[in-house]
């Protein structure tokens, strides 16, 4: 599990809105648009061999090289991160390595588009890897997003015995037994809140090893904080879940984007205008809906700062 922190990217991923260039020179029609994604983050992204592919990234791709008039393949990877990695090492990597052209969800955080603190990195497992894939390093290049087209932040879910409570701020979290993943943006948000004040209502659990939502169905929990997109995935993958959505959304988040390199230009300011295009048309909302995601639009500031620091100052 990899928890709400890297779910919007608060730890990592910032990059700033492309300029579309007027004199950017025409691309080929006939060249295949790659783009990496996610294989397990639905239901933004999701491949599971025997299964078709499926997710508002998966439909909002296949739009987009419509948009452009070219055929698209997409690079599916896995993200295990580690002491050496990180999600904007992992995009870097894939792109620098010709693996894609572009990264889908990228979350903008101020540091996702710095140079680099390391010259090379080693490239996340991906379909089609070799054993020698796995163990080398790949030289790194300099990161362009494309304008955001999604925006992610957590949320409050209700247990079935606090379904009716009306959550407005997390301060209506108070006298409601809270479960939380330790080591989660989430649990800095609920532990930190006012000096404290929720800590005596809190259980940590740790990711991976129990299931949040679904301890929260059997009432071990009132409420819990996370990615509203994994609530999606948890309502679409229980139909009949007793879970209920609060409504409330934290109010810092990050946008997703794509990501490409600074050096393919042409590319990012065609993908920007067939963003436009599609978001003007109503295309990338009713792609969401279509594959079961509770759709926010972006939204200022288009790059979000240190996320940490928003919290605790809160």
């Amino acid at each position: 599990m990899r928890g709400a922190m890297r779910a919007i990217g608060a730890a990592a991923l910032l990059a700033t809105a492309f300029a579309a260039a007027p004199t950017a020179p025409a691309l080929a029609s006939d060249d295949v648009l790659k783009i990496c994604l996610d294989e397990d983050l639905p239901p933004l992204s999701l491949h599971r061999r025997g299964a078709p592919d499926s997710g508002f990234d998966v439909a909002l791709a296949q739009a987009l090289a419509k948009e452009l008039g070219r055929p698209l393949a997409i690079q599916w990877f896995e993200s295990k991160l580690d002491e050496d990695s990180s999600p904007a090492l992992e995009a870097n990597a894939l792109l620098s390595d010709g693996r894609c052209a572009l990264l889908g969800s990228y979350a903008l955080t101020r540091d996702s588009l710095d140079a680099p603190g390391l010259k090379t990195a080693k490239l996340p497992d991906f379909a089609g890897a070799t054993r020698d894939d796995h163990r080398r390093r790949v030289p790194l290049g300099v990161l362009t997003a494309s304008q955001p087209y999604v925006y992610s932040t957590l949320t409050v879910v209700l247990g079935p015995k606090a379904g009716a409570r009306r959550i407005t701020d997390i301060g209506d979290l108070n006298g409601l037994r809270i479960g939380i993943e330790s080591g989660t943006l989430a649990d800095a948000i609920l532990m930190n809140f006012r000096g404290g004040q929720l800590i005596d209502q809190i259980t940590h659990i740790v990711p991976g090893r129990q299931d949040l939502l679904g301890a929260l169905e059997h009432g071990e929990f009132d409420a819990t904080l996370l990615d509203l997109r994994r609530f999606d995935a948890y309502r679409a993958a229980h139909p009949d879940s007793r879970l209920a959505a609060s409504g409330y959304y934290y109010p810092v988040g990050a946008n997703r984007a794509y990501v490409g390199l600074a050096s393919d230009a042409a590319l990012l300011a065609a993908v920007n205008k067939a963003l436009a295009d599609l978001q003007a048309k109503g295309t990338i909302a009713e792609l969401a809906h279509e594959a079961g995601l509770t759709y926010l639009p972006p939204r200022e500031p288009i790059v979000v700062g240190d996320v940490l620091q928003q919290i605790l100052r809160k």
